[in-house]
């Protein structure tokens, strides 16, 4: 239906209603009626005409967008464009973690008399998902959470603690509601203890019955004790209050420091200054990376020989085949493979990029091709220069530093589906749905290989096909499908409007599933 035919339909229908409207009007003159009545007949006369004005206006609004070219192209059905920069629903889907009216608060050191202490593991973001479920198990166990202790023995070797990198007095304050955290045990209770704490491991993805019934006899009993290796330990799936309580800790209790802030906004800032809008990039194309994964990328038996080594360190990894890796999907894209991509989704040459990344696995010969594509080209290291300096010794800074720009960034690009990723995605859906991208590296793969047997415009056409339903649009996955860390359903909200002659709010309406608000505006008189 052309643009004109849809108009033609929506104002004949509009005149018909108008037309039963006037007819309906002199009926009720004709009859006493008590006047409740009327306005309640009114009111959902107008609610069907505006439910169905929308619907005619959603319309007008994909065809006529339809018409126009430039940085937009279509899911593979067909059913509305897709703009790279911004999603439409930005502004529709917004966070939402508000403690429930019966959401008990959280109990005192004295009443709950016994202590949780917790040893994250891995890199940052890792230990993020672990201080964050740590939280949540406190309040399972109705304990007093000791400031979470960070990993320093892993392969990034931090000795960064957590007053180092997260705003401790801000953690404490902002969590006193849900539960009762201190910045160490009181030494009366560890001289009463006499010996360390008790320390145990539970299993990865543990059910709140499984604390409930194997860690809190031993906490009741020891008074203290201390879970090991703390990450993901524990289930995806909750109530939804203990979700909620998960959005409270990671979207705003865990702050960065002062310092950290500062420093990564001030490269937003640099950022902004030469272009409008940028794109972050999440490279994650390090060597560690590169050998977790198993895959081969063309280096001979020097890189067969280096990624091995550094897989040892990784005890119990299976031997995997790389070309079986690659076409499961689970092979990072090469940053050649990442430029591609984004020149295939519509993004310029002149695109602004921001690399968020360690060490890239072979150097500047691996990145070039990138920066070939697009020469606005930018790091950290580049940005700030020596301001940099006092963080370079500190990996998990600089992890910070690089997690608040692209955070910011009007594009987030991941390029694996590792914890900064999952982490990042959820934060920007949270935060006001920013576009955010993840390869469909299964699909991509095989295009990879193939593209030098085919012309550009055809390979920018299947990669788009590719990418449908990789691009972050809140229909892509169903509530309760994936890490919750990655898409935390149960604190993302749309958007509903109610308008008033002069007044229009919005009210809450939990996310229950993707698509458009058409229908959702309701008129009042």
């Amino acid at each position: 239906m052309g643009v004109a035919k849809v108009w033609r339909y929506s104002c004949g229908v509009l005149a018909n209603t108008q037309k039963q409207h006037f007819f309906f009007t002199c009926w009720l003159w004709k009859r006493p009626t008590p006047y409740t009545k009327v306005c309640g007949f009114m009111l959902f006369a107008l609610g069907l005409i505006s439910l169905f004005t929308g619907y005619v206006a959603s319309n007008l609004e994909l065809y006529s967008q339809k018409l126009v070219k430039g940085a937009w192209f279509y899911k593979q059905d067909g059913d509305a464009p897709i703009d790279i920069w911004k999603s439409r629903y930005s502004t529709s889907y917004y966070g939402c973690s508000e403690r429930g009216p019966r959401f008990a608060s959280a109990v005192n050191v004295r009443s709950s008399n016994r202590y949780l202490l917790i040893a994250t593991s891995g890199g940052l973001n890792q230990q993020r998902t672990g201080i964050t479920d740590a939280v949540v198990v406190a309040r399972i166990l109705n304990a007093t959470l000791v400031v979470p202790e960070l990993d320093h023995h892993s392969f990034w070797k931090d000795d960064s603690d957590f007053f180092d990198i997260f705003d401790v007095k801000w953690f404490i304050s902002y969590l006193a509601k849900d539960v009762t955290v201190v910045k160490r045990v009181p030494e009366k209770v560890m001289r009463l203890m006499g010996k360390p704490p008790y320390t145990m491991r539970v299993p990865r993805k543990s059910e709140p019955e499984y604390y409930l019934d194997q860690v809190l006899p031993v906490l009741l009993k020891r008074r203290v004790i201390q879970l090991t290796k703390f990450d993901f330990r524990l289930a995806n799936e909750l109530d939804e209050e203990l979700q909620k309580l998960r959005c409270r800790v990671n979207y705003h209790a865990l702050r960065f420091t002062k310092p950290i802030r500062n420093f990564g906004q001030k490269l937003v800032v640099r950022m902004r200054k030469m272009a409008r809008r940028f794109v972050a990039v999440h490279l994650r194309f390090e060597p560690d990376m590169l050998a977790f994964s198993g895959c081969y990328y063309g280096g001979g038996d020097k890189e067969r020989y280096e990624l091995a080594e550094i897989r040892k360190r990784w005890a119990t990894l299976p031997e995997l085949i790389p070309d079986e890796e690659r076409t499961r999907g689970r092979c990072p894209l090469t940053p050649h493979e990442v430029g591609l991509m984004l020149r295939a989704l519509g993004f310029k040459n002149d695109t602004y990029l921001y690399v968020a990344s360690g060490e890239v696995y072979g150097g500047e010969k691996t990145l070039q091709p990138l920066k070939e594509l697009f020469p606005n080209f930018y790091t950290k290291e580049i940005v700030a220069g020596d301001e940099l300096k006092p963080f370079l010794p500190y990996s998990s800074r600089l992890a910070a530093i690089d997690y608040v720009v692209c955070d910011e960034s009007d594009v987030f690009v991941t390029n694996n589906n590792g914890n900064m990723a999952k982490i990042l995605a959820g934060s920007r859906r949270y935060m006001g749905h920013k576009r955010t991208i993840r390869p469909n590296a299964r699909r991509l793969s095989a295009l990879f290989q193939a593209r030098n047997k085919m012309d550009w415009d055809t390979f920018t056409r299947k990669v788009k096909s590719c990418q449908s339903g990789f691009m972050g649009e809140p229909e892509e996955v169903r509530p309760g499908r994936g890490e919750f860390h990655e898409y935390p359903s149960s604190c993302i909200y749309i958007g509903t409007y109610t308008i008033s002659v002069t007044l229009m709010r919005r009210s809450c309406r939990n996310y229950t599933s993707g698509g458009n608000l058409t229908g959702q505006i309701k008129i009042l008189l």
